[in-house]
């Protein structure tokens, strides 16, 4: 008994110690961020950088891509960085979030200001996104499991009239045109009894008869890892199946089976050299049935014709209507012939039921290698790390595709019944007997990186940092199809820049960092293709001052921060040897200003200039860090002001006098101003047995075109001065009530108008209503809205979790301008067509007159289609419950989570319908999900 009691006792030293080991790592871990090409501590960080801990972040919110929640925890992020595209690396290398799933991923990092990104140069200059994944850790073994299987849920449908409330209201549109009604009331009569389907057609595109209430997405991964000194492992695999809402014809077999492996081993080689290795394979097939189901059921009109042609309701006694039927390969069930019409030749139902599929195969390839050295026996606090990675991804199709037949029948009624007495057949059955490739593209992306790094501290309090680098990564991508995309890109993507960082902090108190890249763009002429961008920062701990401690106690932690840096960017260039002289195959004409005879020119199509330079980012920033209340609330905030200087135009309104026509050089002119707050407050409190956390990120940004190249005739339409955003349109007075108020108005120039039509407002005053009464209508936030936010709940209770995110804006406009809004001719007419202006209708009238014409009066972006897209969603909750670790003592398994969680599940706006609505593509959906994690 006493020597059991000593085992056992020391299994608990053993297990105890490896724990400790594991804590100590792992709060070593959360103490570093990942910053350019190395990792600080978090106190020690002053650039305006955010980190988020995915890999706890999944414990209480699954997700499958790890950038879902960045915007509910990350002030100035909203998918761009202060509202610009931001470069996304995965583990330093220019690689697609889409290729991961968030269990691969250890933490992203968001680098917001010109220090923080300096070291990426040119291709870095808007953001930089930081995707960090797992690595294995000096422990046993340790495995874990995780499954998930959910459904998608459509949140709403368009609403399309009926066939017979269409033929009503389009027979309205010919009387307000002047013209004979389309359809006569037994058509719609019989339309609205149904009793013939097939020849009173009224097809609903968003019946059950064609889509499932849901669609199902399921995925497991598997995660294991361990090492020892000498070596760490970690690996993950896993597999997601997806599948459509279609359930019609070929598309019933829509789905799409992506598999996932990602392995990386780190050795320790000799006490001062070592490497580490990472390979990732992603392999993702895909089946899709033909016909463009969504496209056209925003487009088709619910009485154009039937989809199916019943053949026992064709003629018996016409052996050339039956030899029609016996001869088609596409007898659909042995019952119907494909509908159609001379307009209609192909549509998505003969589509699906006749058209073929596409097999898509996605392959992808990554391999990096990384070598470091402690060069600490040369100099101490030296170290060298060089790294080299290749990419390879590759996308092709196969497909079987097939030409057919469609039928127009023409009907006659005999003895009071319904019959087929004719066929007008379009096309013809052309049988195929293999598959072929449709499209196929390849991209390959190449990376190198080297640098010395040196950390010392001296005499206990001065902390010195210095990074030499170079970095430089090419990809090329080339696509084979029988579309005018196919080729290949002369000229890769190239980024190469070597980069200097050197820093100082005493005590944890004072800091000051330089860094700088040369950078180099191809994109120029050869004098102007290398600049530096340096940029400067400085920080000071105030909590750290003796008179500030001793008098300000609720402050655990205060930290102000500035920066300054001038980057050089060529992402605003958009081509290659803009900087020289253009000429075409054809001569041109040039006409003088004076009205002098002009002549021919030689073929020159653009003037060439040698000094194109270029685009200048120019970046102040002032930041505060804060932590109160022994870590009730923390605050991290920025105030920014960038500047971009040398925006590309042609100065055809500025510079160059208008007769040069064609021969405008590009010059660097225009300029931006960017300035904004952003800031992320956490607060943290224990209520008896609830641990609570809450988030809340946001940025508030406002931009300005301080220069352009434009010379309106009417001042208030200059770019200059306003949004970079800005979206214009007319002012709507409301409907034309009658001709006379036509004939005291303004003139419109947009066609022909009549009374129903809208009425803009004559901004001018100079008689007309043209483009020159277009004014400033207010943001789109086509980048990002002025005001953005996200928040987050964590409220933990025992073993119960529960976890909440949500995201929001505010402060911009949008137009409702699709094709379920801007009905024009025959279209498709929405419910929205019900509202629409008449005699009867004038004083209470939402919609304008109908009209068998496209009526460019009445469809153009103005006050009458405008709304506000402040908006809150509520992203994703999630109940975890973790099982007690006493439940597991006696067995191999360590941990059990179980969770259920729903994502998109909430739109909170005044213009919530239209916001849910997808109009042309498949819809958007509610997420619901149930999955459990066990670990071994």
């Amino acid at each position: 008994m006493k020597k059991k009691i000593i085992h056992i006792s020391s299994l608990l030293l053993v297990i105890s110690m490896l724990n400790v080991s594991d804590i100590k790592a792992q709060d070593r871990k959360d103490s570093l961020v990942n910053v350019a090409f190395g990792q600080v501590d978090k106190e020690d960080v002053i650039g305006a950088v955010s980190t988020v801990n995915i890999a706890d972040l999944m414990e209480k919110s699954y997700s499958t891509y790890s950038l879902d929640a960045i915007q509910s925890m990350v002030g100035g992020y909203t998918g761009t960085i202060w509202g610009q595209g931001a470069l996304i690396l995965v583990d330093g290398i220019p690689r697609s979030q889409w290729t991961l799933h968030s269990t691969q991923v250890e933490s992203v990092t968001i680098l917001k200001d010109a220090s923080s990104v300096a070291l990426y140069g040119s291709k870095g200059a808007k953001g930089v996104v930081l995707i960090t994944t797992k690595r294995g850790i000096e422990q046993p073994l340790s495995i874990n499991v995780r499954a998930n299987t959910g459904f998608y849920v459509p949140k709403t449908y368009p609403t399309y009239l009926n066939a017979a409330e269409y033929m009503t209201y389009y027979n309205e549109a010919c009387r307000n045109d002047g013209i004979t009604e389309r359809y006569s009331q037994s058509t719609i009569y019989n339309t609205i009894t149904g009793t013939n389907p097939y020849r009173y057609p009224d097809v609903d595109f968003y019946s059950s008869d064609y889509l499932k209430k849901a669609y199902n997405k399921t995925d497991v991964i598997g995660e294991l890892s361990g090492g020892n000194k000498h070596a760490r492992y970690y690996s993950n695999f896993g597999m997601t199946y997806e599948n459509d809402l279609v359930k019609y014809g070929e598309k019933k077999e829509d789905n799409t089976l992506t598999f996932r492996l990602r392995s990386n081993i780190d050795m320790n080689l000799t006490n001062w050299l070592t490497a580490s290795a990472d390979a990732a394979i992603v392999i993702a097939n895909g089946y899709y049935g033909d016909g463009d189901f969504w496209g056209q059921a925003a487009t088709l009109r619910p009485n154009w014709f039937s989809p199916l042609i019943p053949v026992d309701m064709i003629d018996t006694n016409n052996s050339s209507l039956q030899a029609m039927v016996g001869n088609s390969r596409h007898l659909i069930d042995g019952k119907y012939l494909l509908g159609g019409l001379s307009t209609n030749q192909t549509n998505a139902f003969a589509d699906m039921l006749a058209g073929g599929y596409t097999k898509a195969r996605n392959r992808t390839f990554q391999f990096n290698v990384c070598v470091g050295a402690d060069l600490g026996s040369i100099l101490k606090g030296l170290s060298f790390k060089t790294a080299f990675s290749v990419d390879y991804a590759d996308y092709y199709s196969e497909v079987w595709s097939e030409a057919y037949a469609v039928y127009e029948p023409t009907w006659t009624t005999v003895n009071g019944k319904d019959m087929i007495s004719g066929l007008t057949k379009y096309n013809v059955d052309k049988p195929s007997t293999n598959e072929s490739i449709g499209t196929t593209n390849y991209t390959q992306t190449m990376s190198f990186r080297a640098q010395f790094d040196y950390k010392r501290t001296f005499a206990h309090n001065h902390n010195v940092s210095g990074t030499l680098m170079g970095w430089g990564y090419q990809q090329q991508y080339s696509r084979s199809d029988d579309t005018d995309e196919a080729g290949s890109d002369y000229h890769r993507i190239s980024n190469v820049n070597m980069g200097l960082q050197a820093g100082y902090n005493y005590q944890q108190k004072y800091y000051v960092d330089f860094t700088g890249a040369l950078v180099h763009s191809a994109k120029l002429p050869s004098k102007n293709r290398t600049a530096f961008s340096p940029t400067f920062t400085v920080g000071w701990r105030l909590s750290n001052e003796d008179f500030f401690k001793d008098n300000v106690s609720f402050v655990d932690d205060l930290k102000l921060t500035a920066s300054y840096g001038k980057l050089h960017q060529d992402l605003d260039i958009s081509d290659y040897y803009l900087y020289k002289t253009k000429y075409n195959t054809q001569s041109s004409y040039f006409q003088w200003k004076d009205g002098g005879q002009g002549g021919w020119f030689s073929g020159i199509e653009r003037s060439g200039n040698a000094e194109l330079s270029f685009v200048e980012r120019e970046d102040f920033r002032i930041g505060l860090n804060t932590s109160l209340l022994d870590g009730l609330v923390s605050l991290d905030a920025n105030y920014f002001i960038q500047n971009t200087n040398g925006l590309l135009t042609q100065g055809a309104s500025t510079t160059y006098p208008s007769f040069y026509s064609s021969l405008l050089p590009y010059i660097n002119y225009n300029k931006d101003k960017r300035t904004g707050v952003d800031f992320s407050l956490n607060l943290k409190k224990k209520m008896g047995e609830v641990d609570a956390t809450l988030g809340f990120s946001g940025m508030y940004i406002s931009t300005e075109a301080v220069r352009r190249d434009e010379a309106y005739q009417e001042t208030y339409q200059n770019r200059a001065g306003r949004a970079l955003d800005s979206y214009w349109g007319y002012i709507c007075e409301g409907f034309f009530q009658d001709q006379d108020d036509i004939n005291n108005h303004a003139s419109q120039t947009f066609g022909t108008v009549q009374p129903g039509d809208l009425k803009y407002k004559d901004v001018n005053n100079d008689g007309i209503i043209d483009t020159k009464d277009q004014v400033d209508l207010g943001h789109n936030g086509w980048s990002v809205a002025p005001f953005s936010y996200g928040i987050n709940l964590t409220l933990k209770w025992k073993n119960f979790t529960f976890f909440a995110l949500g995201t929001g804006q505010s402060g911009a406009i949008g137009f409702k301008d699709s094709s379920y809004y801007w009905v024009r001719g025959s279209s498709k007419y929405s419910d929205i067509v019900k509202g629409a202006w008449t005699e009867a209708t004038k004083e209470t009238a939402t919609y304008p007159r109908l009209t068998t014409t496209d009526n460019s009066n009445n469809f153009r972006n103005s006050t009458f289609w405008m709304y506000k897209t402040d908006r809150f969603d509520l992203k994703r909750i999630q109940i975890t419950y973790d099982f007690p670790k006493f439940m597991f003592n006696n067995s191999f398994v360590n941990a059990l989570s179980v969770y259920c969680n729903a994502d998109d599940l909430l739109t909170i706006s005044k213009e919530r319908e239209h916001m849910e609505m997808n109009v042309g593509s498949s819809p958007q959906c509610r997420f619901f999900n149930v999955g459990a994690k066990v670990s071994f």
